[in-house]
């Protein structure tokens, strides 16, 4: 993934694997995450203008909590969290679970925020409006997912994010090499928002991004 990213010209590539609790998609655990990262550590000693960063595909609990506990969670670079189950919540709990788990002062970034999938899953019911606000007050970004059979966050969410001032990263969720090609399907959805770079984390160079990462 690396090499793969390296060839497309990228300043950097996160590492996200799921967390524990997604057992379906063999999800690390707190010893094989750190195992990841000590591996990460040893490949960026060979890098050159290349970094791989640490991160996880973190699981927001039907409480709000995530899925690893603090100490583990401040090791990271980044997180993305995300929910994969408990998907017909009512409204309200649904958008308070979500943002009760961006109070935990190492959430980033909200992954595949309406969980919706092309043909087979609608998106989950939340106030998308209130999720916004609550994510620019803490310094949250919303990730724009451009796996095509995601997509979830719609031009109108991205002109909705313009709008209120949060920022989106553009996320490929790649699980092999080729699935990296897919952000073109993410910039499509991007500029029919009317997003611009600077409001893309990901358009920013390493160390500007690693400033943006800090939470307020």
């Amino acid at each position: 993934m690396a090499l793969a990213a390296q060839q497309k010209g990228y300043e950097y590539l996160a590492i996200c694997d799921h967390s524990q609790r997604i057992t379906i998609a063999h999800g690390l655990n707190a010893k094989r995450l750190a195992a990841q990262m000590e591996e990460i550590d040893r490949l960026n000693e060979d890098f050159t203008d290349f970094t791989l960063l640490k991160g996880a595909e973190v699981d927001i609990l039907e409480n709000g909590t995530l899925d690893f506990p603090n100490e583990i969670l401040a090791r990271l670079d980044l997180t993305v969290c995300a929910i994969h189950s408990q998907f017909n919540l009512p409204r309200r709990q649904q958008t308070e679970r979500i943002i009760k788990a961006m109070d935990n002062p190492h959430f980033n970034i909200l992954a595949h925020p309406t969980g919706r999938l092309l043909n087979q899953r609608p998106p989950y019911d939340i106030d998308m409006e209130q999720i916004m606000v609550a994510a620019f007050e803490r310094g949250c970004v919303l990730e724009l997912n451009a796996q095509p059979i995601r997509l979830d966050f719609t031009d109108l969410h991205c002109k909705m994010a313009k709008d209120l001032g949060v920022n989106v990263a553009i996320s490929t969720d790649a699980h092999r090499t080729t699935d990296l090609d897919f952000m073109r399907f993410g910039l499509d959805q991007a500029r029919r928002g009317w997003l611009e770079p600077h409001h893309l984390l990901n358009t920013s160079p390493l160390r500007v991004l690693k400033k943006q990462l800090i939470r307020k």
